[in-house]
């Protein structure tokens, strides 16, 4: 007997009346056979109502921000391919049967829709220049060709799922995605999908300069938690420039007369290097400890078989085009 993967949908939703029937109609005609979510994010408008009567499953989860709807969905809903999409119907929806079957061709744990604008006006020049800025962070620290860190169309394999922490609470959620990806190097494709501008009545809830400095922040608390021993290694490198600058006058002054006239400069020079030092080895025991919490994750990520299609994924003409790019980022 032939078991069919389950697909299921979770689109997150504040205030998205004006666009939320499109998406789970498109993801309906998409894909038929998936469950469809509609998570309610402390809406005011009619949302819940305009969802229900579309034909979604609506759910509820009264604490702001798309972080807590995600943490809640990935706690609640399983299948083996969960597609995530944001109900304000700037991604194309139609194309959700190329990026589940992609996922399942990979095997891949996480297929990310790269944006691709095609009306002038849908994305932001602030919007764009900081993902572009957030996007080359994200490399640096982390490895790997990202080329669209914030998107929020995406699709995931159960045991990426199940083994996401799920910590942010708000637009952050899309890079902690991307670096838990990166760190335990699970193999992830992009599709190139169109974007555009956001249906009349519609309002985005990203603001360029408060997310922007929220997700950088983001990132600058990852890189400590994940690469501590980078992070220490810099902090003590600075503490003992800034040491041996105070104290080369002072050892200089000692082999010229065999003296010590500035006692307490020599005194915290001598400190300021004793903190470095300390610096560097708590860096080098966080190093360890974040390794054993990488490894715990894999074990977890690993106790989930790979996505696996059925028949019903290789019929000939599945999907609704053609895929302008299947690019792997990256694998174990």
């Amino acid at each position: 007997m032939v078991v069919e993967p389950t697909i299921a949908c979770v689109v997150p939703c504040h205030n998205e009346e004006a666009a939320v029937g499109k998406v789970v109609r498109d993801l309906r005609a998409a894909l038929p056979e998936a469950d469809i979510y509609v998570y309610d994010n402390a809406s005011t408008d009619r949302t819940v109502e305009i969802a229900r009567e579309a034909g979604a499953i609506v759910r509820t989860e009264p604490r702001k921000g798309k972080g807590n709807v995600v943490r809640r969905a990935f706690a609640d809903v399983d299948a083996d391919a969960l597609l995530l999409i944001d109900g304000d119907d700037t991604y194309d929806a139609s194309r959700a049967r190329d990026l589940v079957d992609l996922l399942f061709e990979g095997p891949y744990d996480q297929v990310v829709g790269a944006r691709r604008v095609t009306v002038d006006g849908a994305y932001r020049t602030g919007h764009a220049a900081g993902n572009k800025l957030l996007t080359g962070a994200v490399r640096s620290l982390f490895g790997n060709d990202v080329t669209d860190m914030l998107s929020g169309y995406r699709v995931f394999s159960r045991r990426f799922v199940k083994s996401f922490p799920a910590l942010a609470r708000e637009f952050e959620t899309e890079t902690e995605m991307t670096i838990h990806a990166l760190h335990l190097r699970l193999p992830t494709a992009e599709v190139v999908v169109d974007y555009r501008v956001r249906p009349a009545g519609g309002e985005s809830k990203l603001r360029t300069y408060r997310d922007g400095w929220r997700i950088l922040r983001v990132i600058l608390d990852l890189a400590r938690r994940e690469r501590p021993s980078l992070v220490h290694t810099l902090v003590a490198g600075v503490l003992a420039l800034v040491s041996v600058v105070l104290g080369i006058p002072v050892v200089t002054e000692f082999v010229r007369t065999g003296s010590v006239p500035r006692l307490p400069t020599a005194v915290l020079a001598a400190a300021i290097m004793t903190i470095a030092a300390l610096v560097l080895l708590v860096g080098y025991i966080l190093e360890s400890l974040t390794h054993m919490r990488q490894e715990q994750s894999r074990l977890v990520h690993l106790a989930y078989p790979a996505p696996v299609r059925s028949p019903r994924y290789t019929a000939h003409g599945a999907g609704t085009g053609p895929v302008p790019v299947r690019k792997p980022l990256g694998g174990p």
